[in-house]
């Protein structure tokens, strides 16, 4: 049977450093801000935008919240986020996607501070992360995968990694930060052969397809940890991840959950990162 590697042990690790941190931080009088640009009420953005500003309350974190109807024009959207990049109190920025259709997805993200940009999504800092020229802030979803699997004592280095995503919010990054800890990665994509026989050899396998329950446990061999980070949704309302849970846990030697798994990381990453960058203003 499986272990199971729940979120909230790692959540709660990453807090207690966050809440000296702050600690130190108001001692120099600096009090960490976090800024959301959000458009419109979509149920996921507010679900997560409670889930940080709970949190943020929690760690004594200020947190504003820009809110835009979904038919803002291009102009007074960047407007907004042209603000929040100039005010001295907001140390990290993140916009809420995806932004409605008429909206330059790429305009939004090149306007992003590069100094405020907590979640990876200026291109300047994706750069940044690939040649390793800057110390860039990663994709708060690749950088849990990665707090996870050190948390829980697992070896990267040298270890034979399997990533079924290839997005530049999980698999890009991902591929980088495994790469940086010394392990081989082969990233899988829809148009890969073979997917079952590259994750049954893998060590380490992480899904993020968002098909829900997809994969089964003939991806995966006895001593393959599995992290789940696809999110969808069953008929009824159920969250699920891209895992046949009990029936990789069954074979598999780690499975992350979901719920419970590597989305609280992600947030906690989140506001680690806001932190940082107040630490940078501070010093």
């Amino acid at each position: 049977m499986a272990k199971i590697l729940y979120g909230q042990p790692v959540v709660d690790s990453i807090k207690s450093d966050l809440a000296e941190r702050v600690k130190t931080l108001k001692e120099k009088s600096v009090s960490p801000g976090l800024a959301i640009l959000r458009a419109g009420e979509r149920p996921d953005d507010i679900a997560y935008e409670n889930r940080l500003t709970t949190m943020c309350e929690m760690l004594g974190i200020r947190h504003r919240t820009e809110e835009v109807d979904r038919s803002v024009s291009q102009y007074d959207l960047a407007a907004a986020l042209e603000r929040l990049n100039r005010r001295s109190d907001v140390h990290g920025i993140i916009v809420f996607r995806p932004l409605p259709d008429h909206i330059d997805d790429d305009m939004i993200c090149d306007l992003i501070s590069v100094d405020k940009d907590i979640d990876c999504m200026n291109p300047d800092n994706l750069k940044g992360l690939f040649t390793g020229r800057n110390k860039a802030f990663a994709p708060c979803t690749a950088e849990a995968v990665i707090e996870l699997l050190r948390f829980y004592g697992f070896q990267l280095d040298g270890a034979n990694v399997a990533i079924i995503n290839r997005s530049s919010v999980i698999g890009k990054p991902l591929t980088l930060l495994f790469l940086d800890q010394n392990s081989t990665v082969m990233i899988c994509h829809s148009h890969t052969k073979n997917i079952k026989a590259i994750t049954r050899s893998a060590d380490i396998v992480v899904t993020g397809t968002g098909k829900g329950e997809y994969f089964g446990p003939e991806y995966v061999s006895p001593g393959t940890v599995v992290v789940d980070v696809g999110i969808s949704f069953k008929e009824d309302g159920t969250m699920t991840g891209d895992v046949e849970f009990d029936a990789v846990c069954e074979k598999a030697a780690a499975v992350t959950p979901v719920p419970k798994g590597i989305g609280g990381i992600t947030s906690a990453i989140l506001l680690r990162h806001i932190i940082e960058s107040a630490e940078k203003y501070a010093w």
